[in-house]
């Protein structure tokens, strides 16, 4: 007996059925998010303004920090937003789930201020974060991000060329 079976008249069936179309649209494409091109961006690498360590002096200069305060600054990233022209939508900044060296989600904290219209907010690892909602009315985007992050160095194993790094990137669901 299928799911449907179960309801006894023909217009339950029906209104079920719809209801499990509706459900599944939504579900498979309506709101799905996609990562949108940043790769116009004026820079793809970005350098730490400042790394202070929690006894508020140089990371070098401390005796045993147990946590760095990386101060990135402001970051603009070109969003290509024109296959969602005229459609309403919700851009969200992510931080991806694997960063190279980084042992624990928990030892990463992005936090941003933003800028010229994009919310602020922070993520760790694995999470996504609103930054914009409304009507795309551009082919392209600009997203100005004030980015810092806190590390606890208990959880970060460098790799062999001694580089720290986090990639993270946009997404926007749209709707039709």
């Amino acid at each position: 007996m299928t799911p449907l079976q179960r309801f006894p008249s023909a217009g339950l069936r029906r209104w079920a059925s719809a209801a499990l179309w509706f459900l599944t649209l939504w579900a498979t494409g309506t709101c799905a998010a996609d990562r949108l091109d940043d790769s116009a961006s004026p820079r793809s690498r970005v350098q730490a303004a400042s790394v202070m360590s929690d006894e508020g002096r140089p990371l070098a200069d401390s005796l045993a920090p147990t946590r760095a305060i990386v101060r990135v600054g402001q970051v603009d990233y070109k969003l290509a937003t024109a296959r969602y022209l005229g459609r309403q939508a919700r851009i969200y900044h992510v931080i991806p789930a694997v960063i190279s060296g980084l042992r624990s989600p928990m030892g990463l904290q992005v936090q941003w201020r933003g800028l010229a219209g994009f919310a602020s907010g922070s993520a760790r690892p694995g999470e996504r974060s609103l930054v914009w909602s409304g009507r795309i009315t551009e082919a392209f985007m600009t997203a100005t991000l004030d980015l810092s992050m806190q590390i606890d160095l208990r959880a970060v194993q460098l790799p062999a060329s001694g580089n720290f790094g986090v990639e993270s990137y946009f997404e926007i669901e749209a709707t039709p």
